[in-house]
């Protein structure tokens, strides 16, 4: 065989599996993107669930102001966070005052019987679920993607062509889990 064939042979394989590679990459980015898209859509309806929480809590315990604003508050943090870090911390900060809420209804038996705040509290429980499940799917796609981000020979063309490590949506310590919804 003639060396400028091998050559040629060599440069067309080593191009085969450069592009390869940076296909991965970037399905493993899609993946990242769409499993966040996933989260973001179960955030909203949780946040969309939120207010009307809060407002068939007033009805009843009209005295339980600061409990409320907390919890309206940290659903407008939530809302208005612009990073997977900050959403992360500041969705776990709703949790612990839906918790408080939640804690707050034990005192009104009127409450805990009225159905639509029944219907509102299984709600936020089913959404609770599918985004922890959401979550679970997000950090493995950032698992799996930024391990591959780091494996050679992918992290040559990663870092060329600017492929960047994802932070996972992490739970805080307090934050392990749907929120405890008792009866």
């Amino acid at each position: 065989m003639d060396a400028g064939l091998i050559v040629l042979i060599l440069l067309i394989g080593l191009g085969i599996v450069l592009v390869v590679i940076y296909n991965r990459l970037v399905a493993l980015r899609q993946t990242c993107n769409q499993a966040w898209g996933d989260i973001d859509v179960q955030l909203k309806q949780r946040h969309d669930v939120v207010p009307n929480l809060v407002e068939t809590v007033k009805g009843y315990a009209k005295h339980e102001q600061e409990t409320l604003e907390n919890v309206i508050k940290a659903r407008q943090t939530a809302i208005d966070a612009t990073s997977v870090k900050g959403l992360a911390e500041a969705e776990n900060m709703l949790s612990g005052a839906l918790r408080q809420l939640f804690a707050l209804s034990e005192s009104y038996p009127d409450l805990k019987a009225n159905e639509n705040f029944l219907s509102l509290q299984n709600e936020l429980a089913d959404l609770e679920n599918k985004i922890a499940a959401a979550r679970r799917f997000f950090n493995n796609a950032v698992n799996e993607y930024n391990t591959s981000l780091e494996q050679f020979p992918a992290v040559v063309i990663a870092n060329s062509f600017g492929f960047k490590s994802r932070d996972y949506f992490e739970a805080g310590e307090s934050e392990r889990g749907a929120p405890k919804v008792q009866f």
